[in-house]
């Protein structure tokens, strides 16, 4: 399984394949490779015997940098690739993959699309049409609707969990720059409440047979389900305190203190989350 960890302006990725083997058969895909922060993680990861592929729109500039790499003693290959293009990207891990491993995914570039159009356009489509109504006006309040799993890091919701932290990051940013113009904005965290998401949806996970329900309920059922009703007069009493992350129910706080206090407890702890949900699932998954 690779692991993606996010860059800044630039957009680099770094995809690095199993990384419980010795360095020197470790293989880095490095979007964004030929210059900056990209450039910079491949000449220290290729100093570090792992083979590196400097995928970027620079071609020319990539080459240069991976045949430095290579005058050095490293292993290095240039691709010219634009992320924009999934066709393009897709090409560069099937190349790669086939010289040095293996990634396995069963999310498809729709399921993503899906996710994504609900869970993040579609609140950045109501903001672009509400905020300029309300900075002209000089009030109102914007309650944008993220997540639990938009503050931690939560197991089997890959696609949901990155929409609905984008949708914290887009709410915080702009609370700062709607104070200005009289407008409130807040970022809507609900823990488990009682609604049929529980045992449907495509959240990046599942994959589960039709009579899993029952079993997912089991588990729902840990984390004390609130009941609509309750949860929608506990947030607005938060609305009208105008708090700029609003967590209902309110013991949910408990696991966001731990994810701000040391997030690697807070790792260890939804990793062994992760683990008994794998467990409890296992006879359901579909192959």
């Amino acid at each position: 399984m690779a692991s993606w960890f996010p860059g800044q302006a630039a957009s680099w990725q770094l995809t690095m394949v199993d990384f419980a083997l010795p360095m020197a058969t470790k293989t880095a895909l490095i979007t964004g490779g030929a210059s900056g922060i990209g450039r910079a993680l491949a000449e220290e990861l290729a100093e570090q015997g792992v083979e590196v592929v400097l995928a970027d729109r620079q071609s020319e500039l990539a080459e240069e940098v991976a045949d430095a790499i290579r005058q050095a003693g490293g292993k290095a290959t240039a691709r010219e690739l634009d992320v924009r293009d999934p066709a393009q990207f897709q090409r560069v891990v099937d190349e790669t993959v086939a010289r040095t491993g293996r990634i396995d995914s069963g999310y498809t570039l729709a399921d993503w699309d899906d996710v994504f159009d609900v869970n993040l356009r579609g609140v950045a489509y109501g903001v672009q049409a509400v905020y300029p109504v309300m900075r002209a006006q000089r009030s109102g309040h914007i309650i944008n609707t993220a997540s639990m799993a938009g503050l931690l890091p939560t197991g089997e919701a890959g696609s949901y969990a990155a929409s609905k932290h984008a949708v914290v990051g887009l709410s915080k940013v702009l609370r700062v720059e709607a104070r200005e113009h009289g407008v409130r904005v807040s970022a809507l965290c609900p823990g488990v409440i009682r609604t049929p998401i529980m045992t449907a949806g495509k959240y990046g996970r599942m994959n589960l047979a039709p009579d899993a329900e029952q079993t997912m309920m089991k588990l729902w059922e840990q984390l004390r389900p609130m009941d609509p009703r309750l949860f929608a007069r506990a947030t607005l009493r938060k609305v009208a305190r105008n708090a700029p992350i609003i967590i209902v129910p309110s013991w949910w706080r408990l696991f966001w203190f731990v994810e701000r206090l040391s997030p690697r407890l807070s790792s260890w702890l939804w990793a062994k989350i992760y683990e008994r949900m794998q467990r409890e699932l296992a006879p359901y998954r579909l192959q």
